[in-house]
């Protein structure tokens, strides 16, 4: 056995030993105290801003986490961008208790930063002031191979990267947390999900802990109120990130310290430029999943649990298109590159059970469904986030994530008591609870990593969800309604469109092989 099993095989006998000690483990060393043994040891990456923003916020308050490296191409804070200016360096100095951490002006970012920031939260717990066991990486092959005694690792990367290291760590037995995207390519999403079943690790797909209650919507589908469902919409403000019309021009140098070519990883080479990276990623169909695959997992996975929703058997795209001029004449731009600005995705789902066939559809950049007579009756407009259930009888309105739904007109609602607003299991980044960091699901799944069972945010009940946001993208691609085949996973009707399933992978980079 080697060393790493050894010490896994160690905690699981301690764990079952637990049980039968005498004295808590809280009276020896303090309420929520962890002993290092017992730690589970974590590798984070991708230090971008919102992977330092989690880092610090949910997972350094975890005191059943130990972070022992981090990652990233980017070796300083260079060319970030956030949403605002300060507020992260802000986040991150009251963190780490050192109000002048960082520059002024500079939006962090980084392995050295991510390293630093590591090493200067853990020291405020030891006698010496210092701490120094964070290792850093710019190379996620190389942190794998290294990091022999590592039980987990948390990435926080561009989407293009996400299903890649994370089979390549489940492939090594390493548990996983995923943010959105699981990958943007659906075999390759597939694939990780097997990996997951086929390896038993812990996994856990972060949107998860955003997803509302579909209670009070199913009570209501079930008693007749809205009579047989027909349809779903489910609409959202992105993309509140630039979206491309065009294929960078120029070539501008590749930072300092910033590994070009890590950061492409399985993509097809091409010249750096700062508009494919950082923050502005999720807009080119090969680095990002566009606006569904960013917000359409928060709002929808609840309902496709709820519905049984899989296998759609056709998806048609509704798209806006850009427009230049070359040469004195004005022509539409062939875009196979990037997202559109504003879009509209209907899904047709088969009957299933006793739920007859139903329409799903997304709405981005602004669109939105027809204002319902429903709703013209209460003097109201449709909010620019929201979901909304049709029925052959009536209609619900709830939010975005199926929060305060009602019934519609709200006369509709007279006699009946509005549910109430049900628990956030906060959505990560937004801070953990008590102070101990860490939504309710990281804890879960921290507790399925030491034995306990998966997660409700697992990736093996991922899979329906995954589909979706990526035949979203290859719809769009193909510029025209897909008849697609679930169970061979297979568009029938545009066979060029099959390409957009899967890419192809550059050498060093490819899931069979890392």
């Amino acid at each position: 056995m080697t060393s790493d099993q050894n010490r896994r095989k160690f905690i699981a006998t301690a764990a079952g030993a637990a049980a039968f000690t005498i004295v808590p483990r809280h009276v020896l060393g303090g309420q929520g105290f962890v002993a290092p043994s017992d730690k589970i040891t974590l590798a984070h990456i991708g230090m971008g801003t919102e992977g330092l923003r989690e880092m610090v916020q949910q997972l350094l308050p975890m005191p059943e986490i130990r972070i022992v490296a981090v990652c990233d191409p980017s070796k300083d804070a260079v060319g970030y961008r956030d949403w605002d200016s300060a507020g992260l360096l802000n986040t991150i100095r009251r963190a780490i208790g050192k109000p002048d951490w960082g520059f002024s002006g500079t939006i962090p970012g980084g392995r050295d930063a991510g390293k630093d920031i590591v090493e200067s939260y853990y020291a405020k717990d030891q006698t010496s002031g210092t701490y120094k066991g964070c290792a850093a990486y710019a190379d996620f092959r190389e942190l794998l191979d290294k990091e022999k005694d590592l039980d987990a690792v948390k990435i926080m990367t561009p989407d293009h990267l996400h299903g890649l290291i994370a089979i390549a760590a489940m492939k090594r037995g390493k548990h996983v947390i995923v943010h959105k995207p699981i990958a943007n390519r659906l075999k390759e999403a597939k694939l990780a999900i097997d990996t997951a079943r086929a390896k038993g690790v812990a996994t856990h797909f972060m949107p998860w802990d955003a997803n509302g209650s579909m209670d009070q919507v199913m009570a209501w589908i079930k008693d007749g109120s809205i009579g047989a469902l027909r349809e779903i919409h489910n609409c959202t403000n992105r993309p509140v990130w630039p979206q491309y019309a065009t294929l960078p021009n120029d070539t501008p140098p590749v930072p300092p310290n910033f590994d070009w070519n890590l950061w492409l990883g399985p993509e097809a080479d091409r010249p750096y430029h700062p508009n494919y990276t950082h923050m502005v990623f999720r807009g080119w169909y090969d680095f990002g999943g566009g606006s569904m695959a960013d917000m359409g997992h928060y709002s929808l996975w609840t309902v496709f649990n709820a519905l049984d929703l899989q296998g759609p058997t056709s998806i048609e795209p509704m798209l806006s298109h850009q427009c230049e001029l070359r040469a004195g004449v004005s022509t539409t731009i062939g875009n196979d590159f990037s997202f559109p600005t504003a879009s509209v995705t209907r899904f047709k789902y088969p009957a299933r059970g006793n739920r007859p066939a139903v329409d799903l559809f997304w709405y981005d950049g602004g669109f939105q469904p027809p204002l319902p007579d429903e709703l013209e009756e209460d003097h109201r407009q449709i909010p620019a986030e929201a979901m909304m259930f049709v029925g052959d009888k009536g209609k619900i309105l709830a939010g975005f994530h199926v929060e305060n739904p009602r019934l519609i007109p709200e006369r509709r609602m007279q006699g009946i008591a509005a549910p109430p607003a049900p628990a956030r299991r906060g959505q990560g980044g937004q801070g953990g609870q008590g102070g101990q960091g860490g939504s309710p699901g990281l804890r879960q799944w921290a507790a399925a990593c030491k034995g306990g069972p998966q997660s409700p945010g697992s990736f093996l009940n991922a899979f329906p969800i995954s589909e979706a946001v990526n035949l979203y993208a290859v719809a769009l691609r193909a510029g025209r309604r897909i008849l697609y085949d679930p169970e061979n996973m297979n568009i029938t009707n545009v066979p060029a469109a099959n390409k957009y399933l899967s890419r192809e992978y550059r050498p060093g980079f490819d899931p069979a092989t890392v």
